[in-house]
């Protein structure tokens, strides 16, 4: 296949018949590639070292082959394949064997992402043109401002949907039926690796586009941070109306300096502070746009309220800048004012992200085991100050020990979990050694947040919080930081009885009355 004939591959009604394409993994993004690639008449192989059962048993369905084994070597199949497209799954690292032959033999490579962007006509709106794509990342509040943002575009009367990342694959969306104004997609920093590869006529241009932050995580993949960062910052290429910054993190400001975007698009900022003429931010506890309106020099106009967030369980200083920033996407496709104000209304955050689970004998415990990372922790610690803070798993190459420095000292008390405890205890030992700290020697899963529990109700007292915020991932000990999180609820009520729930219930306002 000539570069000429892959580069008109760009619709759906294109000639995609007879393209070897290998497929690797088998996951829920993997099947949805091979499942796209063959409705579209390609030549589909998959490659993956463990198949899911019914991924598995549908492949021969659809007409796809499967090829199951080790893959730290170029598997001789694969070889003897000879595609002309590898469109790998996320998890698949740059210096893995078969991403690094493929592009050693300059043999086309995309992820899931080009295949749908490439794909997106599929089905059209009434106008003729394909959904809008919002497109979202940052270390950390990816997952929530997705949400918020789709949320925000359905009651301004779009039907939207929250897509990438997520949960749902974006090829998913592509191919309803049913069709979409706008797809709000959220983007790993691998999916963006991959989206950087791409050299095309037709690359992704998105409405609007964000990074909401950037912090250490993810080194062991990207193999350094300027990596890392590199990867994050093609969010922003090519978008062509907002590209919406963080006014706090600087690394984001620039990211949008350097962006190659299409000519007229505007940089919004966004911050908890009293906005500038193209920013959103907060004025005498109002959270207000004075970014997309035509008197926003000496006008802004009003979104909500701190206090209604707090009312709501959505006060955290972070949650607040995740609304904001999901505000700034949602004006970009011209949603009222109002219509904000009633998507807030109704919105609840996921569960594991400062979820309080309990208040007992009155000590509040928290499980925000979506912190995966120090960046993420110290939102946690920054809305619970003085918590007993429960941390460790894997660090994922991450030194830890900055944010020990920096927020260590003010907790109660440390709980140390997981893997990598010793380099957790190493950091307290230097950073914060009048701190009390605890450690849970168990590695297996079981008893672990038992344990966890009775360390942490032995330290706290009245008008405490108990906050799980671990600042790592959790596959040292758990299947995921859902499960992980489920686990410490579930030892919080076992301790403390049925009494928890009621608690819970009665005063489901969350750390609003603390941000």
């Amino acid at each position: 296949m000539t570069s000429d004939r892959l580069a008109g591959l760009t619709s759906w009604n294109a000639d995609w018949k007879g393209l070897r394409v290998a497929v690797l993994g088998l996951s829920v993004t993997g099947f949805s590639v091979a499942d796209t690639l063959a409705e579209l008449g390609a030549d589909v192989f998959v490659f993956t070292e463990q198949a899911d059962e019914e991924y598995a048993r549908l492949l021969p369905v659809i007409g796809a082959k499967l090829w199951t084994g080790p893959l730290d070597a170029v598997p001789a199949e694969l070889a003897e394949f000879a595609p002309e497209v590898v469109v790998a799954s996320p998890g698949f690292a740059p210096r893995h064997p078969v991403v690094a032959w493929a592009r050693e033999s300059a043999i086309a490579l995309w992820g899931d992402i080009e295949l749908a962007w490439r794909v997106r006509d599929k089905v059209l709106r009434a106008d003729g043109t394909p959904a809008d794509w919002i497109l979202i990342t940052g270390t950390n509040g990816k997952t929530t401002t997705t949400r918020l943002t789709a949320t925000m575009l359905v009651a301004g009367g779009l039907r939207a949907a929250p897509v990438g990342n997520i949960g749902t694959p974006v090829l998913d969306a592509v191919r309803d039926p049913a069709g979409f104004d706008a797809l709000v997609v959220e983007l790993s920093s691998h999916q963006l690796w991959y989206l950087g590869l791409q050299d095309t006529p037709d690359p992704v241009s998105p409405h609007a586009a964000v990074c909401l932050n950037l912090a250490d995580d993810h080194l062991e993949w990207h193999g350094s941070f300027e990596d890392y960062r590199d990867a994050k910052a093609h969010v922003y290429d090519n978008t062509r109306v907002a590209c919406v910054y963080n006014k706090a993190d600087a690394a984001t400001r620039r990211m949008v300096e350097d962006a190659d975007v299409v000519e007229g698009a505007r940089a919004i900022g966004f911050d908890r502070g009293v906005p500038g003429p193209s920013d959103l931010g907060v004025v005498d506890g109002i959270l207000v746009d004075r970014a997309f309106l035509e008197d926003r020099r000496t006008s802004a106009l009003e979104l909500t309220t701190v206090a209604d967030l707090a009312e709501r369980g959505l006060g955290a200083p972070h949650i607040a800048a995740n609304i904001l920033a999901a505000a700034a996407l949602a004006r970009s496709l011209d949603v009222a004012p109002s219509a904000i104000r009633e998507a807030l209304r109704g919105f609840r955050l996921d569960p594991h992200r400062i979820e309080v689970i309990a208040r007992h004998a009155g000590i509040t415990w928290v499980d925000d085991s979506k912190a995966t990372n120090p960046h993420a922790a110290a939102s946690s610690l920054a809305a619970y100050p003085g918590a007993v803070w429960v941390v460790g798993g894997l660090l994922k190459g991450v030194d830890i020990s900055g944010l020990v420095a920096e927020r260590g000292s003010s907790v109660k008390a440390a709980v140390v979990i997981g893997a990598e405890r010793g380099a957790v205890l190493a950091a307290f030992s230097r950073h914060a050694p009048a701190v009390p700290v605890f450690e849970v020697e168990a590695d297996e899963t079981e008893g672990v947040m038992t344990r966890v529990v009775e360390l942490a109700a032995g330290v706290a007292r009245d008008g405490d919080v108990v906050l799980l915020a671990p600042a790592a991932a959790s596959f040292d000990q758990f299947t995921s930081y859902a499960d992980r999180g489920t686990k410490f609820a579930e030892a919080v009520r076992d301790r403390i009885g049925t009494g928890a729930e009621d608690d819970h219930d009665a005063d489901p306002t969350g750390p609003g009355d603390r941000g």
